[in-house]
This record gives structure tokens, C-alpha cells and sequence, in this order.
């Protein structure tokens, strides 16, 4: 086995045995519609074969794979009638929330390709990208609830590869992109299984710190932001794991270096730049700046890519109000990487970052039992989409805001103000 299919073996063996935490006689579907991701890279087979083996040792009792090529999507893109963007393929999603509604296992990459769509007709993406979230909102909802386990993992596909590393020569890219995800990954640990508990442990240890703080709410400052985001009743910080309704813990993104809470849906109020561009379905919005009042963005700019950004903003009116908002160090691992990946899941682990849209009920003490409307209550807030946008820098400072009105510092020019 060359050097490569033995780290790849390692991060099959991490995705399954930490991300999954497959259980006995637990089903994989690897694969599936959600957000803007529509199923497995075919280019990432040789790493899904490898997990399949893993997940079955582990005692899987079926992995089945819904493969996807992003060719595709821009062929049709290109080609297909332009009164054909309703049409959607319901057995996808179909076959996923059966999955989902069994308390099963889903694995997603995410891996797509940064400007794949760029070229194309913004609108008809947009109804498109409608079409899609309002299919997997009953899948959302298991997910916000750890119904069932998710874990969406990292993976370099060519495309991608291109964008980020154009400062490689482009037959080593690809490989160099792998090297990456390893590091970030915590493959070259000498005990990787170890490390990520040492790392899960960490950063539960830092929400748990914030957990009992139960601040009011957050003020962040830098340049061009003065935000305050008033925090949902009850909320809890949550960071590397989550509680499957059976009990057993699995971590949602590999890698991951936040944590996390939700947000009171009415009560955010100021500015906010983003200070990474977003890559979006296919094209990419920079500079985005936000404006909120009672909660709810009023105004939104942004220096390229305004038209997708609006048409994201159409989505529904949960899409205006913020649905989580994540701390992490400009010291992060991949943050130290001094790179924009161009990929949500890996660029919201180097940055402070706030989600328009869906708020997670796991992140609420009780969320998990609560109707839509009790959720709403505490502040919580429901959509058809959860959206990354990141906003950290190591000049932004955090302070929270407690309820006897004492300000205390938890971030300082990006980095934790406080011991664990």
C-alpha cells in the first residue's frame, strides 16, 4: 500500500469510527441532496469504497452510495428546457428521509466546485435552489433534531482543487489538496483517533464555559462590523459532537474547530462584513455587507455578486434572520493556513461566522421536543435554508453581554480571552 492509500485508509477509518460512529446494524447512505451538495463526487470513489469497508467492519448493516457529477448539473444548466427548473428527482429525497426517519447514517463530501455555475442564468438557478431546500425541508428538520446521523466530511475534487491551489503546478494540485485535508484532518497524528477525542474534549470543555456564562446576547467588533446578536432563551453552546436520539455521540463536520449557538431571532441589531467571499451553488458573492434591526436583515450589499445574494434573500423570511452564531480563533489550525478554500464547511472552521436561516433545536435546552411555534418562542428560528457567512478577522473582538448588564470579554483581536 503506497503512503497515500494508507492515509486515506486513516481518513475513511476517521470518518466512520468519529464523524459516523456507526453502530451496529445502523444503514449508510452516502450521498444525498442537501443545501447546495446533491450527492457523492463520482471522483471520490477510491475514498467511499474505503469508508464502505470500514462502515461494514464497524458493523453497518447496508452502505449504499447516491453518486453525483457535477457535469451533469452544469449540462443542464446549459441545455435543459428553462421552464424545467421545478422538476426535481423526489426519489432522492425520498430514499434520504426514509433513511433519516430510521435513525440511520448519512455521509456527505463536501465537495464542489467553486464557480461550476458562474456562466449561468442567476434566476434560474435561484428557482432551482428553492426547489431543492423545499424537498429537503422534512430532511432539515430530522437534522436539527439529531433524529438520525449526519456527518458531512471534506474532499477535494478537481475542480475545486484548480481554484484554491492556482499558486501549485496543476498536476500536483490535486495531490497537494489532499495533503491539506489530511492536515486539517488530524490523518498524520500518530493516534488520529485519539487526537479527535483530545480535540472533541477541548472544544466541549470551551462551549461548555459559555454554556454557563448564559449571556444576553454578543457584541462583535472590527472593521465595518458592530454587531450585537441577542442569544435564543435557554440556549446552549454546542461544539464537536452531537447527541443521536439513541444516545450516542457522533461530530457533525469533519473537520470542525467552532462552537456554537443559536441566536434570538428578533434581537440582532447592527452591521456586519463578511470577510470571506461566499461560494454559493456555483458562484461566488465578496464582500457582503449586512444591516439588521428587530432582528431582520434591512438592507444587503455586496461587491460582487449582489443579483445571487438578493435571490438569496428570497428564499422565505426565516432567510433574514439568523439562525446560529459560531467563535473560532484566527489561531485555528486552518485558519494558520492563510487560504480561502472556497468551501463553506472548511472555511466557516478559520473564522467567526454567523448562518442566516434555520437555527439548529439541539442548541436550545429542550429544543429537540419542541413544536416549530414553541422554538419560535424561546427565539428560535425556522427556514428552508442555514447559510455560513464568515465575518471573523484577528481584529475582531467578542464581548458578552450579561443579564445583570456587565459586559466581559471573550475574544480579543480573534483570539479566546478566557482559560479552559
Amino acid at each position: 500500500m503506497s503512503d497515500f492509500e494508507h492515509y486515506l485508509d486513516v481518513y475513511a477509518e476517521i470518518i466512520v469510527k468519529v464523524g459516523l460512529n456507526i453502530q451496529d446494524e445502523q444503514r449508510l447512505l452516502i450521498g444525498m441532496p442537501f443545501f447546495d451538495i446533491h450527492g457523492a463526487q463520482i471522483e471520490l470513489a477510491p475514498l467511499i469504497r474505503k469508508i464502505t469497508k470500514h462502515a461494514y467492519q464497524s458493523g453497518a448493516k447496508l452502505v449504499d452510495v447516491m453518486w453525483n457529477d457535477e457535469e451533469l448539473e452544469l449540462i443542464r444548466h446549459k441545455y435543459a428546457p428553462r421552464d424545467s427548473f421545478d422538476t426535481f428527482p423526489t426519489w432522492r429525497t425520498d430514499g434520504a428521509l426514509e433513511i433519516a426517519n430510521s435513525g440511520d447514517a448519512v455521509l456527505i463530501f463536501a465537495a464542489t466546485s467553486p464557480e461550476l455555475l458562474k456562466d449561468q442564468n442567476s434566476d434560474l438557478i435561484n428557482q432551482y435552489f428553492v426547489r431543492v431546500l423545499e424537498h429537503t425541508k422534512p430532511i432539515l428538520n430530522k437534522r436539527i433534531t439529531n433524529d438520525f446521523t449526519l456527518s458531512i466530511a471534506a474532499a477535494p475534487i478537481k475542480s475545486w482543487s484548480d481554484k484554491v491551489f492556482q499558486d501549485i503546478p496543476s498536476k500536483e494540485r490535486l495531490n497537494y489538496a489532499w495533503d491539506i485535508i489530511f492536515k486539517m484532518c488530524r490523518v498524520y497524528e500518530s493516534d488520529p483517533i485519539n487526537a479527535w477525542k483530545e480535540h472533541r474534549v477541548s472544544l466541549i470543555k470551551r462551549a461548555d464555559y459559555l454554556s454557563q456564562k448564559a449571556y444576553r446576547g454578543l457584541k462583535l467588533t472590527g472593521p465595518d462590523t458592530d454587531l450585537f446578536v441577542g442569544l435564543a432563551e435557554g440556549h446552549i453552546w454546542k461544539a464537536a459532537s452531537a447527541t443521536h436520539k439513541r444516545g450516542f455521540n457522533f461530530i457533525p463536520n469533519i473537520p470542525t474547530e467552532e462552537v456554537f449557538t443559536s441566536p434570538h431571532k428578533d434581537l440582532t441589531e447592527g452591521i456586519v462584513k463578511t470577510t470571506k467571499p461566499l461560494s454559493h451553488y456555483g458562484s461566488l458573492i465578496e464582500d457582503i455587507v449586512l444591516t439588521f434591526s428587530a432582528g431582520k436583515i434591512i438592507k444587503a450589499t455586496a461587491k460582487k455578486g449582489e443579483t445571487s445574494l438578493k435571490n438569496i434573500l428570497k428564499t422565505d423570511e426565516g432567510i433574514l434572520r439568523l439562525g446560529e452564531i459560531a467563535l473560532v480563533p484566527h489561531s485555528s489550525p486552518i485558519s494558520q493556513m492563510n487560504r480561502l478554500f472556497y468551501n463553506i464547511l472548511i472555511d466557516e472552521n478559520a473564522s467567526n461566522h454567523i448562518a442566516i436561516g434555520q437555527a439548529y433545536k439541539f442548541s436550545v435546552q429542550g429544543g429537540e421536543k419542541m413544536t416549530d411555534e414553541e422554538f419560535a418562542e424561546v427565539g428560535g428560528n425556522s427556514s428552508l435554508d442555514h447559510l455560513d457567512l464568515m465575518i471573523g478577522s484577528e481584529e475582531m473582538n467578542v464581548d458578552g453581554l450579561t443579564k445583570d448588564g456587565k459586559t466581559e470579554q471573550i475574544m480579543k483581536n480573534g483570539e479566546w480571552s478566557f482559560n479552559i
